[in-house]
């Protein structure tokens, strides 16, 4: 029953002092993590910069080495994880919207088998194959939409996003379709970024507890090299982890959020059921440009917004993964029953052709005829 739910009519806005001033609380809080981690970064990129490699490190062919390869790495990297703040990750399109009409009458609906009826007739005409339990439409109280496939609520950023992964802290957004890449290529280069620091200031921190002169080591630049080599490191297991996690969804062609619930279709769950191979999983969230794979550029295919006209067929899946591997809205699926794709290749074989091969039967008329 719907009777629950809130009409969805425009509200006065709140002019409540304490609650605005909850709001506004709740915001900056929101941004501590950020803080945090801008923190750290900031305090690394001084431990590395000035504390190691122009006041410990006497070669001048290791402070040009070291510091062109920090600075490498640390622009990719920093650029990685901006991108992965501050990108919209988007919405539902209005397509997906329940007219008013439709709502007033899912108010008004005395059982559930009403209100899943009148669901289910609006989604029949969206490009969705995902459903509940009971196998009805999957319909969001709080938005007032049916949701497209691999799109769930956030509760932190209070709407429905598309192909949400969950909700990261420590970038104050959701990590979903259109800035997956983005944080994925920010794991792996923070990894790779925490190892270069360890590999790179591990000597000057075996001197440091030799007590040895080599490097001068020398006052607070010690210690500050000292918690610069554990953070690394820490940070290091950390991150692998966290990326390695990640590489196996991408080859599963999984979000966080799957792989712990499965996606349901009309035939049930199924972990797999958007895996269209490793490559082409790949291919889904780095896109098909390889020179911009491993850059923080959107190349996803499709830009997350995009309604088709109808969603696209197993065959379809099969054979065109190069044009279209997800939108953010349609993704293709693969095909689960081996017999079912070989009658739509015949089918599709035959709608080619006017009509099937004469041949065989102008010759069997013509033997009877004889006869």
């Amino acid at each position: 029953m719907m009777t629950s739910m809130e009409p969805r009519v425009s509200h006065p806005r709140n002019t409540n002092p304490i609650r605005q001033s909850c709001q506004h609380c709740f915001l900056l809080v929101k941004w501590i993590p950020v803080v945090f981690i801008m923190s750290i970064i900031a305090w690394s990129y001084y431990a590395y910069v000035y504390e190691l490699c122009i006041l410990t490190v006497n070669s001048v062919l290791d402070q040009i080495i070291y510091l062109a390869g920090y600075h490498l790495i640390f622009v990719i990297f920093m650029w990685s994880y901006i991108k992965t703040i501050f990108t919209d990750v988007g919405g539902v399109p209005p397509e997906f919207k329940l007219p008013q009409s439709l709502y007033d009458r899912l108010n008004e609906a005395d059982s559930e088998g009403t209100t899943r009826q009148l669901l289910d007739s609006f989604a029949r005409n969206l490009p969705v194959s995902n459903t509940t339990m009971n196998g009805a439409a999957r319909y969001c109280e709080k938005c007032y939409h049916v949701k497209p496939d691999r799109t769930h609520h956030c509760s932190v950023c209070r709407k429905c996003v598309p192909k949400m992964d969950h909700h990261c802290p420590w970038v104050n957004n959701c990590v979903a379709f259109k800035n997956y890449k983005f944080f994925v290529l920010f794991l792996g280069y923070g990894l790779i970024y925490c190892i270069f620091i360890s590999l790179t200031s591990l000597q000057y921190f075996v001197a440091f507890w030799k007590f040895t002169s080599q490097g001068h080591l020398e006052g607070m630049g010690k210690f500050h090299i000292l918690f610069l080599f554990f953070v690394a490191v820490m940070f290091a297991i950390s991150l692998g982890s966290l990326f390695s996690y990640h590489c196996y969804l991408i080859t599963k062609n999984r979000s966080t959020l799957e792989s712990f619930r499965a996606p349901i279709f009309h035939s049930g769950p199924d972990k797999d059921g958007f895996s269209l191979g490793r490559y082409n999983n790949f291919q889904e969230v780095f896109g098909d440009n390889k020179a911009l794979w491993f850059l923080p550029i959107f190349t996803s295919l499709g830009d997350g917004l995009k309604f088709p006209i109808r969603s696209m067929t197993c065959y379809e899946a099969m054979g065109n993964t190069q044009q279209s591997l997800g939108d953010g809205v349609t993704f293709p699926q693969r095909c689960l029953d081996e017999d079912s794709q070989q009658l739509l290749a015949s089918n599709q074989r035959w709608s080619d052709t006017e009509s099937p091969p004469p041949e065989r039967h102008q010759v069997t008329e013509l033997d009877v005829r004889i006869l």
